[in-house]
């Protein structure tokens, strides 16, 4: 049986501690300054602005080099752990507190024990953040990236919740099949579980009793999703109202037939973003661009002169292929990363594909796809189905087992990783350096589709993430599951979001701006109403004189 956490008894003297403050001469103060000292530390040593030597921390005692520092709270010292310098510190100068900078955990020499608590736990996490914060600069240029903000209610938002009723998160309910509608049913349970869009829709930022479309606006059918699994209701919800909207918009996805699920997410996308408000075909900063949108950049680089052109494209995901070069299905790096590694590969293209512009001339080029902005929510499809004709009924499925893990690493897919590593590492294996702390490129999986079958006759289901447990969706029928199952399943598609998310300082979501322009236009409206009926009264007045 576990111990509650209320019952784990807490250490008086940090609890001492915190009760005092954070003053000039606090333990707390020191442990925010070697927490920020760490993550500038190893900011500085992995990419030096200049190519120097950055000196280690020394042991106060020994004068070895720490890898691990342990650094006491109450004076200047920094000693090994593992020799017991800094216990034997502690003991001589009558000190109570050092800590691990690495990890943020803090030993008490009077309790002879590392001890835990909440509060020091999220000092920790502010205080790297916020040193993180100051490191991050690459992404805009000569900006700083974005302070975090906890959110505070004000009181305006205070009285607003006192009058608010507490709905249910339950988040579990399964959809009814409409009809060969599994491959609809997948994608909107994915939508359901995108952490990204899930705040969007339950914070209100799409009310389908105020949109002024007058019919089909996808983003009411997205409201109404989320209001139904919401809801207090158990029972499978059936989004009918989704699939009529849906054949109306899409005449390719209408009828009864067997769809594909990538189809119907790429068209839903674009049917959301195209009902959203203040939408724009460019820089668009909708909810769809905001979670979904990245940039891929193409190099071309000419066999003879050395000319690198390059082109920024948009996307919303990422294709990638489960064959090799030749043809053939890649049977040994059967995994997401070998995939993506195949993806950002060189290649070769003959003359009569390309005319470099600098030589004026056709000759043999080759091409590479990088990542230039990484996007909040990643979204890769396998392609498993096969059109070698333009007939569908030749098509057939490739049912290799592809390895994906719970957490990625993007990083070295990206375009200014790649061309650094180029730089320093041309003639040897690429030991990627990048900017920023590593989090930044991290993602965690949070949803993933499944085909079993065959393309004929075939059936999928998912898997998503819910807090922290794994529950399969198979249309209705919602059990629990295991991530090691949904890390065994053989994907179709796969979610994953970003674990830090980027913040463009100065920018004002679009739909926000939307909403004031309409709130200013509303009020001369009625400026202008209250003019009219005001002439109106006057000329019935002077009609009676």
């Amino acid at each position: 049986m576990k111990t509650p956490v209320d019952a784990i008894q807490a250490c008086p003297h940090i609890s001492a501690a915190l009760a005092t403050g954070d003053g000039p001469t606090s333990p707390l103060k020191k442990f925010k300054e070697v927490v920020a000292w760490e993550v500038r530390r190893f900011q500085s040593v992995k990419n030096p602005a200049k190519r120097r030597k950055v000196s280690a921390p020394t042991c106060g005692t020994c004068q070895l080099a720490l890898h691990r520092p342990f650094v006491c709270l109450h004076c200047s010292y920094a000693g090994c752990w593992k020799s017991g310098h800094v216990a034997s510190h502690l003991q001589e100068s009558q000190h109570t507190f050092c800590a691990d900078v690495k990890s943020g955990s803090i030993f008490c020499f009077e309790c002879r024990d590392f001890i835990y608590d909440a509060k020091v736990d999220e000092m920790y996490l502010a205080a790297t953040v916020t040193a993180e914060e100051g490191e991050t600069r690459f992404q805009v240029a000569k900006k700083h990236r974005e302070r975090f903000q906890p959110w505070v209610p004000t009181a305006q938002d205070a009285v607003a919740l006192e009058n608010s009723v507490a709905i249910p998160c339950q988040g579990r309910r399964g959809l009814l099949n409409l009809g060969q509608t599994c491959f609809m049913n997948v994608v909107l349970q994915c939508f359901v579980h995108n952490p990204l869009l899930r705040n969007y829709f339950l914070g209100d930022k799409h009310n389908n009793r105020q949109c002024k479309v007058e019919e089909d606006c996808t983003c009411c059918e997205m409201d109404k999703l989320f209001t139904e699994i919401f809801s207090e209701e158990s029972n499978p919800y059936g989004p009918i109202t989704f699939l009529v909207s849906t054949w109306r918009k899409s005449a390719e996805l209408a009828g009864y037939a067997q769809q594909d699920a990538h189809e119907f997410f790429i068209s839903t996308l674009n049917h959301i973003h195209s009902n959203s408000r203040g939408s724009t075909n460019v820089s668009c900063n909708c909810i769809i661009h905001s979670t979904f949108a990245g940039q891929l950049q193409s190099d071309v680089v000419c066999e003879r002169c050395g000319n690198v052109t390059s082109t920024v494209d948009p996307m919303l995901d990422i294709s990638l292929e489960l064959r090799g070069k030749a043809g053939e299905v890649v049977s040994g790096d059967n995994t997401l990363a070998a995939c993506l590694k195949r993806y950002t590969q060189p290649e070769k293209l003959g003359p009569k594909q390309y005319s470099c512009a600098k030589c004026k001339a056709a000759h043999e080029v080759s091409k590479r796809l990088s990542i230039r902005k990484l996007p909040p929510v990643l979204s890769f499809q396998f392609k498993r189905f096969e059109h070698k004709t333009a007939d569908k009924s030749s098509a057939r499925k490739i049912d290799t087992q592809i390895r994906f893990p719970a957490t990625l690493n993007m990083a070295s897919f990206t375009t200014l990783v790649m061309k650094g590593a180029e730089k320093e590492n041309s003639n040897s294996s690429p030991v990627f350096s990048y900017p920023g702390p590593a989090a930044m490129y991290e993602y965690d999986l949070f949803a993933v589709i499944n085909h079993e079958g065959q393309i004929n006759n075939g059936h999928y289901t998912n898997y998503a993430r819910f807090e922290d447990e794994w529950y399969r969706f198979d249309d209705d029928k919602v059990t629990h599951a295991s991530l090691s199952a949904c890390l065994g399943s053989n994907a179709y598609m796969c979610f994953y979001v970003k674990r830090h998310l980027d913040y463009k300082p100065y920018m004002t979501p679009s739909y926000v701006l939307t909403r004031e322009t309409e709130a200013v236009r509303e009020r001369e409206r009625e400026k202008e109403l209250a003019r009219i009926k005001e002439k109106e009264l006057e000329d019935a007045l002077l009609a009676t004189v």
